[in-house]
C-alpha cells in the first residue's frame, strides 16, 4: 500500500507542479520582454540563474534556504524576546514556536509540509525552463501581426493578450512537451527532499533483508520492482505523447505554420 500511495504522490506532484511551473514561466517570460527595465532584469535573472544551477544543487540548497527563511520570519514574530543568536556555528536555532511544522504536530502535517515545499521547488525550477520556452515562442510570433493589431488601435495590453498570447502557444508547445517529459523523469528527486517516493519504496520493498518487513521475507526482488517502475514511466510518457500530439494538432489547425500547412494539404 505504501508504494501505491507513492504513485499517487508522484501523480499529485505532477498535477500541481505543471500548472504552477507554467504560471511561473509565463510570468518570467512576460517580465523578460517587458519594456520596464527592472522587470526585464528580474525576468532575465530568474531564467539565467535557475537554468544555470544544476537541478540537484538547487533542490538541496533552495529547500533548506526556504525552510530557514520561513522559520526565521516566524521566529522574529513569535519570539521577539529571544536573546540568543539564531546562527550558532553551523546550527540554525529558533524557538520551538517558530518551528515548521511544530514538533508536536501530527505526522501527516510534516508530510504535507515537505510535499508542499517540494512542489514549490519543482515549480520554481521548471518554471525557469518554461519561461525560456515561452520567451522564445513570444519572439517567434510574426511582428507583422502585432503591428497590424496596433494599427487597428489596440493598446499594448490588448495586443499582448488578444494577439501575442493566443498565437505563441503553437510555437511553445514542442518545448513545453519536452519539458513535461523531463518533469516526469525528475520526480525521483523527491527522495532528496525527504519524501518517500516510488523509487524509494521499490528499493525498500524489493530488498531481501528488511527489518521493517520481517513478516514477509523474500529474496532480492529489486530488479522486478525497478522493472515495474520502468514500465510505469514508459507507459506514462507514451500516454503523454499521445495527448500532446492531439493538443498540437488542435493548436496548429488553420495556423500559418509548417504543421498547419501540412494539415491543410492532408485535408485537401
Amino acid at each position: 500500500m505504501q508504494i501505491y500511495s507513492a504513485v499517487g504522490t508522484v501523480l499529485l506532484l505532477l498535477a500541481l507542479t505543471a500548472p504552477a511551473a507554467l504560471a511561473f514561466g509565463f510570468a518570467g517570460a512576460a517580465a523578460a520582454r517587458s519594456a520596464v527595465a527592472p522587470l526585464r532584469w528580474i525576468g532575465n535573472t530568474y531564467i539565467a540563474v535557475v537554468r544555470g544551477v544544476p537541478d540537484i544543487a538547487f533542490f538541496l540548497f533552495f529547500v533548506i534556504a526556504l525552510d530557514q527563511a520561513l522559520e526565521y520570519v516566524r521566529h522574529r514574530v513569535k519570539c521577539p524576546d529571544w536573546e540568543q543568536a539564531v546562527w550558532q556555528g553551523n546550527d540554525f536555532v529558533v524557538c520551538q514556536a517558530a518551528k515548521l511544522p511544530l514538533g508536536n504536530a501530527a505526522q501527516w502535517v510534516h508530510d504535507t509540509y515537505a510535499f508542499a515545499v517540494a512542489a514549490f521547488t519543482f515549480a520554481i525550477v521548471f518554471g525557469a525552463f518554461a519561461a525560456n520556452v515561452l520567451f522564445g515562442a513570444m519572439r517567434a510570433v510574426p511582428r507583422g501581426q502585432l503591428e497590424t493589431a496596433e494599427a487597428y488601435g489596440m493598446s499594448q495590453r490588448q495586443t499582448f493578450w488578444r494577439v501575442l498570447v493566443p498565437q505563441m502557444w503553437v510555437y511553445a508547445l514542442p518545448g513545453l512537451s519536452n519539458l513535461w517529459m523531463v518533469l516526469i523523469k525528475a520526480t525521483p528527486l523527491l527522495f532528496l527532499l525527504g519524501i518517500q517516493d516510488i523509487v524509494y519504496w521499490a528499493r525498500e520493498l524489493g530488498g531481501a533483508a528488511q527489518p521493517r518487513f520481517t513478516d514477509y521475507p523474500h529474496p532480492d526482488w529489486r530488479q522486478w520492482y525497478f522493472l515495474a517502475l520502468l514500465v510505469f514511466y514508459l507507459c506514462f510518457t507514451k500516454v503523454s505523447e499521445i495527448v500532446l500530439d492531439r493538443i498540437m494538432a488542435r493548436l496548429t489547425f488553420g495556423q500559418a505554420t509548417a504543421a498547419g500547412e501540412a494539415q491543410r494539404k492532408a485535408a485537401t
